[in-house]
Order: structure tokens, then sequence, then C-alpha cells
């Protein structure tokens, strides 16, 4: 049922439920885009590359929840790693009021339902990881690419409030080992209550 499942059913699944929820999302899509603009100005969306299936880089969207770093544009400032490597950091002093409540509700994600339409990601997989973390794992780690990424999964409803996301590598292989339309549906509908009853941010 799984091979066939993630052949052909996972990727109906991902566009009719995807589809419906860009429909029912629109209004609020529509208010936090207008939030962004008002708070923050153009551009409304924050475009990143991220890894997907197979170890390819893709183009993921979300809102805006930061100021711009404006280290970067510091004269003489030496190259250096980014701020920060990790995801979602509630520490980081860009990150806006706005910014903080939509990141706390995953508002910021809900444009990513445009990258499940593309077929860059599924609604339910492990999170996309940025190339710099990529770069740092371990052979065993990669197998995490062997589906494409969710905008929710086994982290989310699991261990989201206390393990990072780059530490919850054993949480996606749990996934990957056992995908199913069983168990997507199940995530999908405990991702919700995960969300109203804010397991981390």
């Amino acid at each position: 049922m799984a091979g066939a499942y993630q052949r052909w059913g996972k990727r109906a699944l991902d566009l009719v439920l995807g589809s419906l929820a860009l429909v029912l999302a629109a209004p609020l899509l529509a208010v936090a885009a207008l939030a962004v603009w008002l708070t923050l100005g153009r551009p409304v969306l924050f475009l990143q590359r991220r890894i997907g299936q197979g170890g390819r880089e893709f183009t993921c969207v979300k809102f805006r929840t930061m100021q711009p770093d404006r280290r970067r544009d510091e004269p003489g400032r030496a190259p250096g790693p980014e701020r920060r490597i990790n995801h979602k950091s509630a520490a980081d002093p860009r990150l806006t009021r706005l910014g903080r409540l939509m990141r706390a509700s995953s508002v910021d994600e809900l444009p990513q339902l445009v990258n499940v339409l593309r077929g860059d990601m599924s609604l339910v997989g492990p999170r996309p990881e940025l190339p710099a973390v990529v770069a740092r794992y371990e052979p065993w780690q990669h197998r995490r690419h062997a589906v494409k990424p969710g905008m929710t999964g086994l982290w989310q409803i699991s261990a989201r409030a206390d393990t990072a996301m780059h530490e919850a590598t054993a949480i996606d292989l749990d996934y990957v080992d056992r995908i199913g339309l069983r168990l997507d549906l199940e995530i999908l509908a405990r991702t919700i209550p995960a969300l109203l009853t804010q397991r981390g941010t």
C-alpha cells in the first residue's frame, strides 16, 4: 500500500487537499499579506533556498516575519556565517511582533501551499532544511530526502516543543519508514490541535 501511495496517491492527496486548503485560506492569506505590507513594506514574501527530495534545492515561499539584516550592508564587514543557522529563533532581534505571532501560529508558512501544488513539497513530510544545515549532515541523515519535504510532519505533532528541527532526524526517518495514507491523514488531523496548543514556535 505504501509503495502505491508514494507513487501516485500522495501526489493526488496533495493536489486535492492542497487546492482546497488554498481556497479556504485565501482570506487569511490576504489579511496576512496586508499586515506584512503595512508592517515591513515590500516584498511581502520571503524566498529562501531549501533542500528537497533527492537533495535537490528549491525555492521555499513564506511570509516575511523579520526586518532585513542590515549587517550585510555594513561597509568592511567580513564575510561569515549567518546570524542563525537554526529555524525560528524566537530570540532573533530582527523578528517583529507580527512575525512572532505569525510564527507561533505557522501562518507565515501558509504560502508554502504554492510549493505543494508546484510539486516541490508535500502536505506531510520532513520539514525542508537549509543547505548550510544539510552540508553538515552525516551520511545516514540524508535518507530523510527520500521523500518530499512537508508543510507538517511527525516533528510538528510530537517533539516540536522539545527538539530543534535539525536535531529531529530520527523522527523524520521514522516517517520515511512508515509513510502511508493512514499516517499522513493522522498527521494532518493532529496538526491543527498541535498549533492551537502552541507546541513550540
